[in-house]
């Protein structure tokens, strides 16, 4: 079956495969993080980001240029913590399943 852009596909429970996915991955970094005990400045951003990102999803219907600005200061705020690049990658892949951003967004 060939669905149109920005249509998406729903479990059998209701939910969005693409927010289950997001809220997993942000699960899964937020549980690395809080074992990363190396602190770093801008941890506060990231625990502060991946919340955010964790209320767009419950939402239903993330907005992606949101989801897409969270990333970027998760990114930006542990990106040279290698500790937890997999989960970072994680996270970005999540992102990415909700398309670019409109134009003009």
């Amino acid at each position: 079956m060939l669905r149109s852009v920005g249509q998406r596909r729903v479990t059998g429970e209701g939910v969005d495969p693409r927010v289950a996915e997001l809220r997993a991955a942000v699960s899964r970094l937020r549980r690395e993080l809080a074992a990363h005990r190396v602190d770093f400045a801008d941890r506060g951003i990231a625990e502060d980001e991946l919340a955010a990102l964790d209320a767009m999803a419950l939402s239903g219907d993330p907005e992606v240029r949101r989801l897409r600005r969270s990333l970027l200061l998760v990114a930006g705020s542990v990106g040279s913590v290698s500790a937890l690049a997999e989960g970072l990658a994680g996270v970005r892949r999540a992102v990415e399943l909700f398309g670019p951003p409109q134009p003009g967004q």
